[in-house]
């Protein structure tokens, strides 16, 4: 036996560098071997913050008896889903062929040698238990599917294929845009709604922040008081509910209840972005502390926790710390009385929910907001004032006691698509809240990605100790083009706005399918596979169609740039029939689609160094919908025509929505009655 993920960057092939399976990372040697020997792949597929994953490790891959099954019958390939999202999309989408159900991790699909799945599943037990069957047991009888069955096979496998080609949408025709389909989907979003708990549909609940967003847009669009409910209500819910780390900050990855309650605990960077973009709107929206605080918290533990001193952010936390799912996080009343004062406990406990019943296993109480603190300090004859001050206090104490215990595992791959989520949240809810350090922070990750992923004209997806390796995906150019497009309204510099036309030709060259429309997910000279996916649809992230659609046509109007106006017109064209009768999956393609039917505002200031910063925070809280404000400020040079303003006396305001532009502007009053 020789296992072979010893050298691999991630941490999660390297959790199972020392199992007793013999484990080849996806690659040419793993796949020549089998072609050669003739061997079926088993394939699995995790992240190294999955709950489950350690759970199948641990009882599967750990054990010797088992490993030598899967030694003996097939070649072993280990893939982390984060490094390698484009096999993750293939095989995810085939389980569900194969099952009719939905996929998940860890995914566990035996492949014949030339890559196409004929058997799987998620999760196997080490023996059958809750209508699943044993792992050992599936091990055997797939070796003998695979030596018995070999037409049945191939059939299926034929069929497969055939599946995976329908998945690709074909040439739309003619197409005329319309509102539509906007407001289809706040219908069904309607539908869906929690009007007691927030969000939408049943348990596990998931903070979806595509389809917060498109509400708060649509309702800014259209003054739709339901769709804004809609939005800041679950905003509100989720943030006093157990799915945000109520004293460190940043929300896990879902809610197992319906009340937001439990999470599982892992803490992932991809949400957290998007949801500190969507808390700092809302803390503008609505005067309700929370939102500030939510999105104060976010930020604060990111900064804290998961950037890298190189300035990248890291990936995620582990639901799990010594082997129990939770365990860091939650608490015991006896414990919190222990670490307060009597006073500080009064207020704590009734506000986290300690004087409830325990809400976690092993009789532990994960903290949530179960009463308001004014009804507190009612109670309690205190001020409000009095009130926050015994909580912060005893705030400080729980975080620091329960920085003292055995922490998650952290994994410290840096991935660009992730990154780019959270360098726009940053960068945004920085530029709305005025906040430089939140900024300054998604700077210093836009240069570490600049200086250590982009190599000849092309971004690699992976990062870790120095190790930058793997052709970037779809993702990690429309993503960090989003983001540079934000920090470049929250700070303008000259080298963002070089890197996003960079990545802007990239996505055209390598990625555009210049003849039906759309972005392939992985580039032109891409390692060749079984499927070639156009992903259209959200899921825990947003389309990579759709954010590539959304940046470029924000920067063909700031650049007046009619090749990615037009490309990202043909993406939208390309999906517009599915826009019609599904839109609810494709809610970043519909923020495209509102933009498409009303132009961007396209708002340039010009003033000396420091003096346009009065204007910018300003406009802050004046902003129109669909606007992009640059502040250019001193002498630059190299410009884009469409950019170059001259330097006069005092803030000079230029302000174009499509072809149509105003005289330069000199008032700020008048600016904001435009």
């Amino acid at each position: 036996m020789s296992n072979h993920l010893k050298s691999e960057t991630s941490p999660y092939l390297q959790q199972h560098a020392d199992n007793p399976v013999d484990w080849y990372p996806w690659g040419e040697q793993a796949l020549t071997l089998a072609r050669e020997k003739n061997k079926p792949i088993l394939l699995s597929i995790g992240y190294s913050a999955c709950h489950w994953c350690h759970v199948m490790a641990h009882e599967s891959f750990e054990d010797a008896e088992t490993a030598a099954l899967m030694n003996r019958y097939f070649v072993n390939i280990k893939v982390d889903r984060e490094e390698r999202p484009d096999l993750d999309h293939i095989y995810q989408t085939a389980h569900y062929m194969l099952t009719e159900r939905n996929g998940g991790w860890p995914l566990t699909l035996f492949l014949t040698p030339d890559q196409t799945p004929f058997f799987g599943g998620t999760y196997f037990p080490p023996t059958a238990r809750h209508n699943l069957p044993g792992f050992k047991a599936v091990l055997v009888r797939v070796d003998e599917i695979y030596r018995t069955r070999q037409a049945d096979i191939a059939t299926q496998n034929a069929s497969l294929l055939r599946a995976f080609d329908n998945t690709v949408p074909g040439s739309p025709g003619q197409v005329d845009f319309s509102a539509a389909p906007l407001i289809q989907a706040v219908a069904e979003l309607a539908q869906g709604f929690d009007a007691v708990h927030g969000g939408f549909g049943v348990a596990p609940k998931f903070p979806r922040p595509t389809e917060l967003a498109f509400l708060l847009q649509q309702a800014s669009d259209t003054g739709d008081t339901e769709a804004r409910h809609m939005a800041l209500f679950t905003l509100r819910k989720m943030a006093e509910g157990g799915i945000v780390d109520q004293l460190g900050g940043g929300f896990c990855r879902y809610s197992v209840d319906d009340r937001w309650a439990i999470p599982h605990f892992e803490k992932m960077l991809y949400d957290n972005g998007p949801l500190l973009a969507l808390y700092a709107d809302a803390a503008l929206l609505d005067s309700a502390p929370i939102y500030r605080a939510t999105a104060d918290g976010i930020a604060t533990w990111v900064m804290r926790e998961m950037q890298s001193p190189q300035g990248g952010y890291y990936s995620s936390l582990d639901a799990d710390s010594e082997h129990e799912e939770g365990k860091f996080y939650v608490w015991t009343p006896d414990d919190a009385a222990a670490l307060l004062s009597a006073a500080e406990y009064a207020v704590a406990a009734p506000y986290f929910g300690l004087d409830q019943p325990p809400n976690f296993e092993r009789k532990h109480w994960n903290l949530l907001l179960s009463q308001p603190l004014a009804s507190i300090a009612s109670a309690q004859n205190l001020t409000l004032d009095q009130a926050n001050a015994l909580l912060a206090s005893a705030q400080r104490k729980l975080f620091a006691a329960r920085e003292s215990r055995i922490r998650p595992g952290r994994d410290e791959k840096i991935l660009v698509s992730w990154n780019a989520l959270m360098i726009q949240g940053m960068a945004h809810a920085g530029r709305r809240l005025n906040q430089p350090d939140w900024i300054a922070s998604a700077q210093r990750a836009v240069d570490f990605i600049h200086a250590a992923m982009w190599r000849d004209g092309r971004l690699l997806a992976t990062s870790k100790d120095g190790n930058a390796h793997l052709n970037a995906y779809l993702d990690d150019y429309a993503f960090l083009l989003d983001a540079l497009l934000a920090l470049m309204q929250a700070q303008f510099r000259q080298t963002d706005l070089d890197f996003a036309q960079a990545l802007a030709d990239v996505l055209l060259v390598q990625f555009e399918d210049a003849e039906l429309g759309g972005f392939y997910f992985t580039s032109h000279d891409h390692e060749t596979l079984i499927h070639r996916p156009k992903p259209g649809h959200d899921n825990a992230m947003p389309s990579g169609n759709g954010v590539a659609a959304f940046a470029l046509q924000r920067l063909g109007n700031l650049l007046g740039e009619s090749r990615y106006i037009q490309a990202a017109e043909r993406t939208l064209a390309l999906y517009y029939p599915t826009l019609q009768q599904h839109g609810t999956g494709y809610m970043t393609l519909l923020l495209t689609l509102q933009e498409t039917l009303k132009a961007p505002r396209i708002v340039i200031l010009r003033g000396a160094a420091g003096e346009t910063a009065i204007w910018r925070e300003q406009l802050v809280r004046h902003t129109w919908p669909h606007t992009l404000i640059l502040a250019l400020e001193g002498e630059i040079e190299g410009l884009p025509e469409a950019l170059t303003k001259p330097l006069l006396p005092g803030v000079v305001a230029w302000v174009c929505q499509g072809a149509h532009c105003l005289p330069p502007i000199h008032d700020y009053q008048t600016l904001i009655e435009v």
